[in-house]
C-alpha cells in the first residue's frame, strides 16, 4: 500500500541523500519545511506549484511530485502505529487505498488543524509536567504531529519535553507508565543481547541514546526512570537535527538502582535491587555495545547521564573503536567552550586569549572535569602549551580544590588538574586568593553561588562570565537575577536551565540564554552519521563548538547573549553537521561523503 505526502512537508537533499524511500518520513520529516503560506502558489526552482483550494480536503498541500510510500500495514494498523498514523489528515483517497474509511470521522484535518487542537488543550493547562503528559500522548500515538509541534514551536516546547520538565517526567516515569518505547537490557539478558537487537523493529537505527539511570540531570539514582531523558533527547534529535524518527532508538541498561526509595516502590517498574557494580557491569555494557553494532555497525551511541565513576571509564574504553560519545562530558564541554568562546567576544577580546583567562569549575565529576579538557584542549589549538593551559584551571569538589596532596584518590582524568598548592581551599578562597575571570558551576547543589562569592568575582573583573549549569533549574547554582543583581549588571551570564529576563531596579535589562547541550549534540549526530564517520573525535567537537560560537551575531553578543536564539537551533545544527563533516573529511573519516557532495556540503546537509 502506499501513503501520499502531506502537509507540504518538503523533501530536500540531505533527506534525499540519507533516507530510505520506503519510509514516512523520508517525505514528512526533512529538514528544511515549505511553512503554511497564505499566497495560493509557491515558487521553488522556477515552477509553479499550485495548492487546494482552502475549502477542499487538500487545503495547505502542496501539488509538487513526490513519490508514494510503500508500507507494509494496512487499515487499522496503520491508525495504531504512531510513525504512520496522521491522524485525522488522511484524505478520501488513502482512506480508500489503506482500507480504514470508516474508521475515523469524516471531516478531513490536516496537520495545522491538529496541531491547534493540541496547542489549546495544552495552553489550557497551568502545570509543566501535565502539559508534558499531553505532548507525550501525542507522541505515542501521531508522531508526525508531535514532531510537527516540536519543529514550529521549539521555544515552547524544548523545557516541557526536555530540561528543566524532563527532571519531573523522570521521577514519575513509573506512575504514568502508558506505552512501552525504546529497549531494556538487564544481567539477566547476558547472553541473549546479540539476538535481542533484533526484536527492535526497525532496520536502519542511525542514532542510539543510551543510560544507566545512574545519574538523572542533578537528581541522582532514578534507576529504569530515566528511560525518560533517552526519550527527550532523540526527540530533540529528530526536531532539531533532522534525524528521521523511526532512525532512533533509547535504551536503558537497568542494572538495580541503590536508590532505595525506588526499590520499595510498588510502581516502580525496573529491577527491585541493589546496582550493580564492578567487572559484572562493565561486562553487560560491553554485551551491549557488541551487540548493537553487530545490527548497525554504523549507529551512534551516544552515552547520557552514567555516573562520574562509571563515564570517563567508558569513555575510553569505545571511543576508538565505536561511532559514540558521552554527552555529559564531551557534548556539555563542547556547548560550554561555544559560551565562553562567544563571552570572550562580548567582551572585546579575540578567542585566542581563552588561555590568558583563569577559570574555576565547581565540580569535579564527569560534567566538570570534561568541560575542563575541552577548554584545555582549546587552548592548546590556540598555541598554548598543554602545561600553560592545565594552570589555567582550578577545579573544586565537595572537599575543595583539587591538590596533589590527594592524588590517590582522584581518577587519571581528575588528577591532571590537581595543583601543587592551595589544595583543599574553599570555593570563596579560591576566589580570593588566585581571582578567576570565570566562574563554572556543575555540581547539582541550588545556590552554591552566594552573594559574597559573586561579588568577590565582581570587585576584581570588570566582565565576570559565570555559567550556574546544573539542572533542573531547582538545583542551579545561582539565578540569572542573583548573578546580574550581585555583579551590578557586568556579568556574562548562560545556565543549564532557561531563566526569564532580568530587568534591574535602574531600568537596565538583561536577557540571559541557555547553554544547553541541545545546541550541540543533535548536529553533532547528524553530521557523524551523515558523513559515515567511524569515530567522534576532540577536532569534531572542537569544530562544532566553533560552528555554535560563529553562530551568534554581534547584535545578539551587545545584549548579553552568548548563545543563538533556540528558535534558530534548526539553523545552528546543520552549520554544526557541516563543520563535521569538513572535519571528519579532512581526518579522512568521512566514508559516506563523495567528491561531488563536497563540493557544496551546505546544499548537501541541508
Amino acid at each position: 500500500m502506499m501513503l501520499s505526502c502531506f502537509n507540504r512537508w518538503r523533501l530536500t537533499n540531505y533527506t534525499r541523500a540519507v533516507t530510505s524511500s520506503s519510509s514516512l518520513y523520508s517525505k514528512a520529516f526533512s529538514y528544511s519545511t515549505t511553512q503554511d503560506r497564505d499566497d495560493d502558489e509557491i515558487e521553488e526552482d522556477g515552477e509553479e506549484h499550485h495548492t487546494y483550494d482552502p475549502d477542499e480536503e487538500g487545503r495547505d498541500c502542496s501539488l509538487r511530485f513526490a513519490a508514494p510510500l510503500r508500507i507494509a500495514a494496512r487499515g487499522s494498523d496503520i491508525l495504531t502505529n504512531p510513525l504512520f498514523n496522521k491522524g485525522t489528515a488522511f484524505k478520501g483517497g488513502e482512506r480508500d487505498r489503506l482500507r480504514f474509511r470508516g474508521l475515523l470521522p469524516p471531516r478531513v484535518a490536516n496537520m495545522t488543524d491538529q496541531k491547534g487542537r493540541v496547542l489549546a488543550t495544552m495552553r489550557a493547562e497551568e502545570s509543566d509536567i501535565k502539559k508534558n503528559i499531553i505532548l507525550e500522548d501525542v507522541h505515542d500515538r501521531n508522531e508526525t504531529l508531535y514532531h510537527r509541534l516540536l519543529v514550529d514551536h521549539i521555544e515552547e516546547m524544548a523545557p516541557l519535553i526536555y530540561t528543566p520538565t524532563v527532571g519531573q517526567a523522570c521521577k514519575e516515569f513509573g506512575t504514568r507508565f502508558r506505552r512501552p518505547r525504546g529497549m531494556y537490557f538487564t544481567m539477566k539478558d547476558r547472553g541473549h543481547m546479540a539476538a535481542m537487537v533484533y526484536n527492535w523493529p526497525h532496520r536502519d537505527v542511525h542514532v542510539i541514546v543510551v543510560t544507566d539511570g545512574s545519574r538523572i540531570l542533578g537528581l541522582g539514582d532514578l534507576g529504569a526512570n530515566g528511560m525518560g531523558i533517552p526519550i527527550g533527547k532523540l526527540s530533540l534529535y529528530c526536531a532539531v537535527g533532522g534525524i528521521a524518527p523511526h532512525r532512533v532508538l533509547p535504551v536503558l541498561i537497568d542494572v538495580g538502582t541503590d536508590n532505595e526509595e525506588l526499590r520499595e516502590d510498588p510502581f516502580y517498574l525496573g529491577i527491585q535491587q541493589k546496582r550493580e557494580h564492578g567487572q559484572p557491569y562493565f561486562d553487560v555494557l560491553d554485551e551491549f555495545m557488541s551487540a548493537v553494532r553487530y545490527r548497525w555497525p554504523n549507529v551512534l551511541v551516544q552515552f547520557e547521564d552514567f555516573s562520574s565513576d562509571k563515564a570517563q571509564k567508558l569513555l575510553n574504553k569505545y571511543r576508538q573503536d565505536h561511532l559514540c560519545f558521552n554527552d555529559d562530558i564531551q557534548g556539555t564541554g563542547a556547548t560550554t567552550l561555544a559560551g565562553v568562546l562567544g563571552g570572550l567576544r562580548a567582551k572585546g577580546a579575540p578567542v585566542t586569549s581563552l588561555g590568558d583567562e583563569r577559570i574555576l569549575i565547581a565540580g569535579a565529576g564527569s560534567a566538570g572535569i570534561g568541560v575542563a579538557q575541552v577548554l584545555m584542549q582549546a587552548m592548546m589549538e590556540h598555541g598554548r602549551t598543554e602545561e600553560e593551559a592545565r594552570n589555567a584551571f582550578y577545579i573544586v569538589d565537595q572537599t575543595g580544590l583539587l591538590g596533589t596532596e590527594r592524588i590517590d584518590d582522584l581518577s587519571p582524568e581528575q588528577a591532571m588538574f590537581a595543583r601543587d598548592t592551595g589544595g583543599g581551599m574553599s570555593l570563596l578562597d579560591v576566589m580570593k586568593t588566585y581571582k578567576p575571570t570565570m566562574l563554572l558551576g556543575m555540581t547539582a547543589v541550588g545556590g552554591l553561588f552566594k552573594e559574597d562569592l559573586i561579588r568577590e568575582m565582581a570587585s576584581h573583573c570588570e566582565r565576570p562570565i559565570i555559567f550556574p549549569l546544573s539542572n533542573p533549574t531547582a538545583k542551579a547554582e545561582c539565578t540569572a537575577e542573583q548573578a546580574f543583581q550581585w555583579t551590578d549588571g557586568r556579568c556574562i551570564f548562560a545556565s543549564g536551565s532557561p531563566f526569564d529576563t532580568v530587568t534591574m531596579t535602574d531600568g537596565r535589562t538583561f536577557y540571559p540564554t541557555q547553554c544547553n547541550n541541545m545546541f550541540i549534540f543533535p548536529g553533532v549526530g547528524l553530521g557523524v552519521t551523515v558523513a559515515g564517520a567511524k569515530r567522534v573525535t576532540d577536532k569534531m567537537l572542537y569544530k562544532a563548538a566553533e560552528a555554535l560560537a560563529n553562530f551568534v551575531t554581534k547584535e545578539e553578543l551587545a545584549v548579553g547573549k552568548v548563545f543563538p536564539h533556540i528558535t534558530k537551533i534548526r539553523d545552528v545544527s546543520r552549520n554544526i553537521a557541516v563543520a563535521v563533516i569538513k572535519e571528519a573529511m579532512a581526518q579522512d573519516e568521512a566514508s559516506k561523503i563523495s567528491s561531488k557532495d563536497a563540493e557544496n556540503l551546505e546544499a548537501f546537509v541541508a
